[in-house]
């Protein structure tokens, strides 16, 4: 059933922003789920809302793959074939450039604190190649998850539609932690865009974007309790005001 809001929430405005700035705030990239089931109606209720984000002149890039049940157990397989051969991974590609090809700081510092803690919390070494491996590889079990999304856009569209599609994932997220449900966006899954239009039937026209794991965090898992760092405001942000002369007049 589609969801329209005629009028404001009968809510007082202070509960609807803490509710609103909780669930901005406390969505994380969940690394571990719990197998309880979530239902298609949760999902398309999450859809539901997500899909009043804004786009650029209502263009409304998106398509939504949900793998669930065999269906994702099948794509993890063809997944995994894949990453568990050297030379097949060797001869992946990428859709399209999400990450840079040159590293400076602090982006790259940002990037290897975040690897530097999250292992440091599960205990593996830089050298334990193995376990690195395992631990990554979870990426495309879903983390256990019982609900995986794949999105897709039009080839033809361009760049700005990311930033479209940045804002429905976000919406994505936001409403998932609203139901109490949890999520992990994950551009791990853009290596395998190739076996994932495939073992989904995609159509050519239609370019991979990343993946999603959707559902019920594990408290008890270790790698749940990762918080990363954000910078402060004063740190990302320029205000441009009246000068003293400018007051003056």
């Amino acid at each position: 059933m589609s969801i329209r809001f005629a009028s404001p929430p009968s809510i007082a405005t202070d509960v609807l922003r803490s509710t609103v700035d909780w669930a901005l705030v406390t969505r994380r990239a969940t690394r571990a789920f719990l197998p309880t089931p979530v239902s298609r109606t949760d999902v398309e209720a999450i859809l539901d809302v997500a899909r009043y984000c804004a786009s650029g002149v209502n263009t409304q890039p998106w398509h939504v793959h949900v793998v669930m049940g065999a269906a994702k157990e099948r794509l993890t397989d063809a997944i995994m074939r894949v990453y568990n051969d050297s030379s097949r991974m060797a001869k992946l590609d990428e859709p399209y450039d999400y990450y840079p090809q040159e590293w400076i700081s602090p982006y790259i510092d940002r990037r290897r604190k975040v690897g530097w803690d999250l292992y440091g919390l599960l205990g593996i070494h830089k050298s334990d190649k193995e376990r690195m491996h395992a631990q990554h590889g979870g990426n495309y079990r879903f983390f256990g998850a019982p609900v995986g999304l794949m999105f897709t856009i039009d080839r033809r569209m361009g760049r700005g539609s990311l930033i479209d599609y940045g804002m429905f994932l976000q919406s994505i997220m936001v409403a998932a932690r609203a139901r109490g449900l949890d999520t992990c966006p994950q551009a791990a899954f853009t290596p395998f865009h190739r076996v994932i239009t495939e073992e989904l039937a995609i159509p050519e026209q239609q370019m991979f974007v990343c993946g999603m794991s959707l559902g019920y965090a594990d408290p008890s898992r270790i790698e749940n309790s990762l918080v990363t760092d954000r910078e402060a405001v004063g740190n990302f942000t320029t205000f441009h005001e009246a000068t003293n002369k400018e007051k003056e007049q």
